[in-house]
């Protein structure tokens, strides 16, 4: 792979109690342990990070697919839930579930434009194969 572009975090404290910043300054974060983990929840954690980068990430490959084929992808949402879990062995594992809406087209054409998108996108193509990830294409 050639790099397009490369962005910098540095993550300092207490790991998921401590805080995170972009190299360039734009993202700046506390973290803080989920209050369903046992923590104070008084920051963001990771999965919401994650959960917000792949819906993005989904949401501008499924615009590009749609381009290709002229097709209106106006009001389109992509919402994104990242769990978390142990895995069984010792340690942690994620699961992803993709809520895609596209309320101007049909189900049929929704549905081929969401597994086209999920072919292209950066976040999908590193999570395949890795964690489970399911797609929902929504009415709404």
């Amino acid at each position: 792979m050639t790099p397009l572009y490369t962005a910098e975090a540095l993550a300092t404290g207490d790991g998921r109690n401590g805080s995170g910043r972009s190299s360039d300054g734009r993202v700046e974060v506390d973290l803080a342990i989920p209050k369903e983990m046992g923590g104070s929840g008084d920051g963001t954690n990771p999965e919401q990070l994650f959960a917000v980068g792949y819906a993005a990430c989904f949401h501008s490959a499924l615009r590009s697919v749609a381009r290709a084929t002229k097709a209106d992808v106006s009001d389109s949402t992509v919402g994104a839930r990242v769990s978390i879990g142990q895995n069984g062995e010792g340690g942690f594992g994620l699961a992803v579930e993709l809520e895609v809406a596209l309320p101007n087209l049909d189900r049929a054409t929704a549905e081929q434009l969401t597994e086209q998108a999920h072919q292209v996108c950066p976040y999908s193509n590193a999570t395949r194969g890795n964690i489970e990830v399911t797609l929902t294409v929504t009415d709404d």
